[in-house]
């Protein structure tokens, strides 16, 4: 009987000791109230020091009229067209050119390093504030935009030469814009016209070489 009872006993505190050690070992979760609330902060205190140097450097420059976007971004105009009333919008295709700064004014890349871009509305990825900013301009101009890093490349930049929570200057030239379908139409056209220039071409010159008499062969490798 004693045997029975001390057994109980050992039995009862081993069980205890598992269910204390299961409480103690308890994952502390990060997603806490308290974790996300500090995370929120420091984002919001980021957004407002790297708002602060923008606004610094629009104080500064007392010479050009700044817009303050409510998207949260600055621009302002190298070229303005006042005769035009269109903007893009989705189901346009639009064609501009860009260059990306610091704030000081250097060049991190070139137009030139960037290349013309040709770029889908609303239906291709491209960077946030870009992707918002081509819809307030009009065909033919050229616009500053001073954007915070969450509406560009945020805390991982691009992992070459912009670094983490870096606010950029973004220069972009609106060449033109126009419906997707037309410029579907127009590249098929061009690509007809290409396929019929080069089979003119290859006409011409077979009939050249009948004329002066010379013979063309064609190449035993070009059937390998």
């Amino acid at each position: 009987m004693k045997i029975k009872i001390v057994l109980g006993v050992v039995f009862l505190l081993l069980l205890m000791s598992c269910k204390h050690n299961q409480e103690v070992r308890r994952p502390i979760s990060h997603s806490s109230g308290t974790f996300m609330k500090k995370s929120i902060d420091r984002n919001k205190k980021l957004v407002a020091g790297e708002e602060e140097q923008i606004k610094a450097i629009i104080k500064k420059d007392t010479k050009t009229k700044y817009i303050a976007s409510d998207k949260g971004y600055w621009y302002n105009y190298k070229t303005i067209n006042t005769l035009d009333t269109i903007t893009p919008k989705k189901g346009d295709v639009v064609f501009f050119t860009y260059e990306i700064k610091d704030l000081n004014g250097k060049i991190i890349y070139s137009e030139l390093e960037l290349r013309p871009q040709t770029y889908y509305v609303d239906k291709q990825d491209i960077l946030i504030g870009l992707r918002d900013g081509i819809k307030l301009m009009h065909r033919g101009e050229k616009v500053n935009f001073l954007f915070p890093s969450h509406k560009t490349f945020g805390y991982r930049g691009d992992t070459k030469k912009i670094g983490t929570n870096t606010p950029l200057l973004i220069t972009v030239n609106l060449r033109d814009f126009k419906p997707e379908e037309v410029y579907k139409k127009e590249t098929e056209a061009r690509k007809i016209a290409n396929e019929l220039a080069v089979k003119n071409a290859l006409n011409d010159s077979s009939n050249s070489s009948e004329k002066t008499g010379i013979k063309i062969t064609k190449n035993p490798k070009d059937s390998l």
